[in-house]
């Protein structure tokens, strides 16, 4: 409610903000404008409702900054988002009978934890009296919608992709803040921080110098988008060293943006500029609708390959070999570069995220469910969807996967993506100045090279921790032990 308007009493009706951490193009919110309802938002903190993937300790840093910047701009039109901790199917329709809610309005999640609890928490509304309403406010097409000939799933992007792809001219819902009647219901207003959001190791205070967690700044890095890098997206996209992606990704996951809006400027710009480049961006944007679909038909696929025969893979445990990959120190420039930018800023590169899972799975011989956790609790844009078809991708073992057999040379994918060794000696401290000729194979270095580089293979950097071709030969003898078919 905007300041200078005299309010007169409404029926009221709680916005239950979930994965939509905005005030722009929000269907729920929307909905309660149109339906001239008083509206009460709230948010509600549930630690375990995803169980094993509860967000991790990057995700809930980001949680924690973008419900602070809702909580100012709802304040900023005269009401006050109500935060609450506990189960949702408790506390939910304990505050609508406490403030006389007639309607619950919400955006649908898509993981299966997340799904449960909505058709769980709409039974115990419907009981008092309480209507819900949900909404598509996370995707340009709801999960269930998109089905192939057979009326089935897809389960390879491309024709998923050509029947999805009309979604991308869905248009963004008009914003009208002074239609929004936000009240104050007189109710305890819990301070962010009793969420206890924040993990308790430092680590997360080094996020705070690479992003800035806003609604505001995710349209300004769409602006950037629009701008920079759809129309170079395809030739800079692989390139590590060069800001040649859009960083959209962790704005997406907790909905600071939606895709609508996302699509809605690339087009618009395309319009304007006459410029190709952004289809493959868009294309990028259609492969996180994709694992959306996936996910929705296959909840089984978070934990369990989607390709059967996989759950007998001969995977390793080596809890040391994990640690080197978790932490960049393999001895392997490239997959160590990606590691620290990741521990670092919460974030990686597309390619490098390729090259490293691929490290891990087939170099290693470890778990892509090991890769899944360890890239959950890490990343600023931690999403099940993308995380889980990204890793079963990366194994060889979900849908439209790289098959296993195609194994990434770490150093040749330095020397063709890195080729000036910029990326590797940025996040590589040790390697700063090192020849770039030697930089991705540091081991085949002539002794008197690593002398004048201070270098001292397994002291200041590490001897790899696996020879490539003997852990290439090793992943194909355990690809050779599944049935063929």
């Amino acid at each position: 409610m905007i300041a200078d308007r005299k309010h007169v009493e409404n029926p009221r009706a709680i916005v239950w903000f979930r994965k939509d951490l905005r005030l722009k193009d929000n269907p729920s919110l929307d909905a309660a404008r149109k339906a001239g309802q008083d509206i009460v938002p709230v948010f509600i903190w549930d630690e375990e409702e995803g169980g094993r993937w509860s967000p991790g300790a990057a995700s809930r840093w980001w949680l924690h900054h973008s419900l602070k910047d809702l909580e100012q701009s709802i304040e900023s039109d005269g009401g006050k988002l109500i935060l609450r901790k506990g189960k949702v199917l408790e506390v939910l329709p304990q505050l609508a009978k406490s403030i006389g809610a007639e309607t619950v309005y919400y955006n649908r999640v898509y993981d299966p934890a997340g799904r449960c609890v909505q058709t769980a928490v709409e039974t115990e509304l419907s009981k008092i009296g309480v209507s819900s309403h949900s909404f598509n406010g996370s995707l340009l097409n709801d999960p269930w919608d998109i089905k192939n000939g057979s009326g089935k799933p897809y389960q390879v992007f491309t024709p998923y992709w050509r029947a999805a792809r009309s979604g991308i001219y869905n248009e963004p819902l008009p914003y009208k803040p002074r239609e929004l009647s936000f009240i104050q219901t007189g109710l305890k207003i819990e301070p962010l921080e009793s969420l206890n959001l924040l993990p308790d190791h430092p680590w997360h205070q080094k996020l705070n110098s690479h992003w800035t967690v806003s609604e505001d700044e995710g349209h300004r890095m769409i602006k950037r988008t629009t701008g920079e890098v759809t129309q170079f997206y395809s030739n800079r996209r692989n390139i590590p060293a060069v800001d040649g992606t859009s960083k959209l990704s962790p704005y997406l996951a907790w909905g600071n943006i939606s895709p609508r809006q996302v699509c809605h400027a690339v087009l618009n710009n395309d319009a304007q500029s006459g410029s190709r480049g952004e289809n493959k961006f868009l294309t990028e944007i259609g492969w996180r609708e994709f694992s959306y679909h996936l996910l929705h038909h296959f909840p089984r696929s978070t934990d369990n390959p989607l390709r059967p025969k996989y759950a007998a893979f001969p995977w390793r445990e080596d809890a040391e070999a994990l640690s080197k990959w978790q932490f960049g120190n393999t001895g392997y420039a490239l997959v160590d570069a990606g590691m620290k930018q990741l521990y670092e800023t919460g974030w990686m590169h597309n390619r490098v995220r390729m090259v490293v899972a691929s490290f891990l799975v087939k170099h290693l011989l470890l778990s892509w469910k090991e890769g899944a956790s360890w890239f959950w609790d890490t990343l600023v844009d931690a999403d099940l969807a993308s995380n889980t078809q990204g890793w079963q991708w990366a194994a060889g073992c979900g849908a439209d996967a790289a098959p296993y057999f195609r194994i990434f040379n770490p150093i040749l994918q330095g020397e063709k993506f890195d080729r000036s060794g910029r990326y590797v000696r940025k996040w590589v401290k040790p390697l700063k100045d090192f020849p770039t000729k030697w930089l991705f194979k540091p081991w085949e270095t002539p002794s008197n090279i690593l002398s004048e580089q201070n270098i001292t293979l397994g002291q200041n950097y590490p001897n790899p921790c696996v020879n490539h071709a003997e852990a290439r030969a090793r992943a194909l003898e355990a690809l050779a032990t599944l049935p063929k078919n």
